[in-house]
């Protein structure tokens, strides 16, 4: 661990253009569920029944769907953790280019990262559409006083339905934000990826589009993923813990305390 943690600092102390590529991984410690694990939402809840054509088309899974957000805790106020921190603090030294993350829970923002430079490719849980009008809501303003269990919030302006800003099973990827991720992947030097399986595509894309540019390639996940086979490093590992390590070890070699480089290397 101590020789993986050393090499992934060398890694980013020699980089110039990194990109962090993050999953449900990271979130979990933050006690967001994931979806696909023992225990997750998809065990308690069938995700056939949120393709987005039964949700436009059915008031009962519209109610289902609020359901889940509520008693699933992905409307919770979750506070960003070890490794979300250290992410960000890859941004204040001047390292990191972007964050292309697969998660919808807005915690990379939260922990200081510039929202520009965080591309979500599967859209923002903290934020509520009309499909009618496309007007927008925070979602606290709609979930601060709920009447009752079988509340479904509508637009305030048209009365349309409002849904969630993510993406649901049967619609595409934002063609912008996928863009942006894949000319991100394919022009860094260093492409890490923590808490996620890579098992979503296109997402799981980006990881393959920046070994082909020659980029190094560092997981940090629980558990094999299926591009371990393209990484020069793989540590088996939490995110938080792993991140807090390698932070403080780029820092015991060269940074300050303000997060400045110092003039040498990591040897």
């Amino acid at each position: 661990m101590e020789e993986k943690i050393n090499k992934v600092a060398q890694m980013i102390d020699k980089a110039g253009r990194i990109v962090v590529f993050t999953g449900a991984g990271v979130s979990t410690e933050s006690g967001i569920p994931d979806f696909r694990s023992p225990g997750g939402l998809w065990s308690k809840f069938d995700p056939d029944d949120f393709t987005i054509d039964k949700f436009l088309n059915s008031a009962k899974t519209r109610q289902k769907m609020w359901k889940l957000l509520l008693d699933g805790g992905l409307m919770a106020d979750a506070a960003p953790n070890a490794a979300h921190l250290a992410i960000a603090k890859l941004e204040k030294i001047g390292k990191l280019s972007c964050v292309i993350t697969q998660n919808v829970d807005n915690l990379h923002q939260k922990a200081g990262n510039d929202p520009a430079h965080v591309h979500e490719l599967h859209g923002n849980m903290q934020w509520l559409i009309c499909l009618e009008c496309g007007q927008k809501y925070p979602l606290e303003l709609l979930t601060k006083n709920i009447p009752s269990v079988d509340y479904v919030p509508d637009c305030k302006k048209c009365g349309g339905i409002l849904k969630p800003d993510v993406i649901f099973f049967g619609e595409a990827l934002p063609q912008n934000v996928l863009s942006i991720a894949t000319h991100e992947s394919q022009e860094c030097d260093l492409f890490i990826v923590i808490g996620s399986s890579l098992v979503v595509y296109p997402a799981a894309n980006m990881p393959l589009y920046a070994k082909r540019s020659d980029a190094g390639i560092v997981i940090i996940n629980l558990g094999e993923t299926q591009q371990d086979d393209i990484a020069d490093v793989i540590i088996d590992h939490s995110a938080g813990d792993s991140m807090t390590k390698i932070m403080e070890r780029l820092k015991a070699k060269g940074l300050d305390a303000r997060g400045e480089a110092a003039p040498h290397k990591i040897s």
